[in-house]
């Protein structure tokens, strides 16, 4: 059976839900209380066409794995077609839009980005600003993003001369799996925001390098077609965000150990959304753009309405508040024999616990400064860790995350212990810019900066990087230039 628009868009309200996905008709009305993003987004397109606002942030069995059969109601009819697709071609483009295809048409070649800012610089002019909203987000007044970055710039080497180092070597080995650099792509969501290809873009730009790829729970894509993305040698590992439903939360862990996916990362820095502004006024403003007009309100209604969660809030509202040590770990042990990493480690008391718990590793990370703000800097974290638990590190490995942006970075992590270090927002808009060949280009630009300081710093393999090479400095050093 086919539908005509006129039928569907009787179905426009709570009681009976119907939108239409990719000249596909589906009934609703029973997920709007189950849908992350509260029911509202849904209400929004009741009746109607809702293919642009679902398909940049949902993988494509998102409808398979949350509708029941009886849920799918079949095609629209092939006068509904013609219509949808007129609709489509004659849908007058945003400002936003406009701005983004202006620039494209000069955006720079790729050998003119020489180091991870420059290709930052591009995607904030190639992405939509609700994306950029999105990627760049952090909490409250962005105070733990910008002190994870400014981190670094405490720590200073004691570099060695007179060392042989004409062959250099920054390959190692995580969770045993063999990588070319001492850094991951740790997991982020939503890569189609950015990009068609998203996340796949992401796992081909890492294969030539053998650069291992976290996925995250919330990826753009589905983990099936990330993994069929992948060559035959290449290692993904999962980024869990536990649901509170342990059912669905097994049902995920099932699915990526048939994939193949060789580890999981358990994320347990974010049991509540955050306060990420930028995210939730995006709609806002862009609003304000189309319309030239910024809208007042006198103090009644809506004025008194909660602003929402922001993209980035809705997608973590059904996670588990309630994991603990000795209930959660256990359980995630009995149910799967894949490695098992805590990813969101904030203090030394809690990497002890983790070591306790047996765990393979830790990931020290604030989730990028986009949950608890204030939190410390992944950095001082591990050199606290360094300092007070060195026997930590022989008990499991230990990754950081955050501020990430030279490969001096990189080292100086490397040798107060990390095994090896993870970047998001970097893929993210390296792909966003120029896709799969802008991933590529920014890990040979950290494979040349990490090289370069293995080198003058005396060192030829990755494990000669140790704990007395970095000093950790009271005063910060004079801002950098602007650029020439």
């Amino acid at each position: 059976m086919s539908w005509s628009l006129q039928e569907v868009s009787k179905h426009n309200n709570a009681k009976s839900c119907w939108v239409i996905i990719n000249k596909k008709v589906y009934d609703v009305t029973d997920f709007l209380q189950e849908h992350p993003g509260g029911s509202s987004i849904i209400l929004k397109y009741a009746g109607r066409d809702a293919t642009g606002a679902y398909e940049p942030i949902h993988p494509s069995d998102a409808l398979e794995k949350n509708l029941s059969p009886s849920q799918h109601l079949g095609p629209v009819d092939n006068d509904a077609v013609g219509s949808l697709e007129k609709a489509e071609a004659s849908k007058k483009k945003t400002k936003d839009e406009l701005r983004v295809e202006q620039f494209m048409k000069t955006r720079p070649p790729l050998n003119r980005i020489i180091n991870l800012a420059d290709m930052e610089d591009v995607a904030k002019q190639v992405l939509s600003y609700r994306a950029w909203a999105y990627y760049c987000s952090a909490s409250d007044d962005e105070i733990s993003f910008q002190e994870n970055a400014r981190a670094f710039q405490r720590f200073f080497f004691r570099a060695r001369v007179m060392r042989p180092v004409s062959k250099c070597d920054p390959s190692t080995k995580v969770l045993g799996f063999e990588t070319s650099l001492p850094i991951f792509v740790s997991g982020s969501a939503l890569a189609k925001l950015g990009h068609p290809l998203g996340e796949v873009n992401i796992t081909k730009g890492c294969a030539p390098s053998r650069i291992i790829q976290m996925v995250s729970s919330n990826a753009s894509l589905s983990y099936a077609e990330i993994a069929a993305a992948r060559s035959p040698s290449q290692t993904l590992f999962f980024q869990l965000y536990k649901h509170k439903n342990d059912s669905i939360a097994l049902n995920r862990i099932r699915e990526i150990e048939q994939l193949g996916y060789k580890a999981i990362f358990l994320t347990v820095d974010a049991v509540v959304p955050s306060n990420r502004e930028r995210d939730v006024r995006s709609p806002w403003v862009l609003d304000d753009q189309e319309t030239g007009i910024k809208v007042y309100n006198d103090g009644e209604g809506a004025a008194d309405t909660d602003p929402g969660l922001g993209v980035a809030g809705a997608l973590i509202v059904n996670d588990d508040r309630d994991m603990t040590w000795e209930k959660t770990i256990p359980w995630l042990r009995s149910v799967t024999k894949l490695p098992i990493v805590i990813k969101g480690i904030q203090c030394v008391e809690d990497a002890i616990l983790a070591a306790e718990a047996k765990v393979d590793g830790i990931l020290l990370s604030n989730h990028g400064g986009r949950q608890l703000e204030y939190s410390l800097p992944p950095l001082e974290v591990l050199y606290r860790l360094q300092i007070q638990q060195p026997h930590i590190f022989d008990k499991l490995e230990v990754y950081i995350d955050g501020g990430v942006r030279r490969g001096t970075d990189v080292v100086k992590a490397v040798c107060l212990g990390a095994k090896a270090v993870g970047l998001g927002r970097p893929f993210l808009y390296a792909q966003s810019a120029y896709g799969e060949v802008g991933v590529r280009k920014i890990i040979s630009i950290l494979e040349r900066e990490i090289i370069t300081t293995m080198r003058l710093m005396g060192v030829a393999k990755i494990d000669e990087l140790t704990p007395d090479m970095v000093e950790r400095v009271d005063w910060q050093p004079v801002a950098r230039s602007a650029k020439l």
